[in-house]
């Protein structure tokens, strides 16, 4: 099975990646720590999947 993430997770990561695209990285830890620092997400578990989300957006912007 794959990631199935809720659309809500999708679409607020598109457009966080667009905005702070330069800050994102493929590191999960980074990203959780950057979404931290901006705090924009008080939930412990959606900031982990915006997180994980970002990653996978920058692995994907690489190719």
């Amino acid at each position: 099975m794959g990631n199935i993430r809720p659309l809500y997770i999708k679409n607020n990561a598109k457009r966080l990646f667009a905005v702070i695209e330069d800050k994102v990285t493929t590191n999960f830890e980074e990203n959780k720590k950057l979404l931290k620092e901006l705090q924009l997400i008080k939930s412990k578990s959606t900031r982990n999947k915006l997180a994980s989300c970002l990653s996978n957006l920058k692995k994907a912007k690489k190719f």
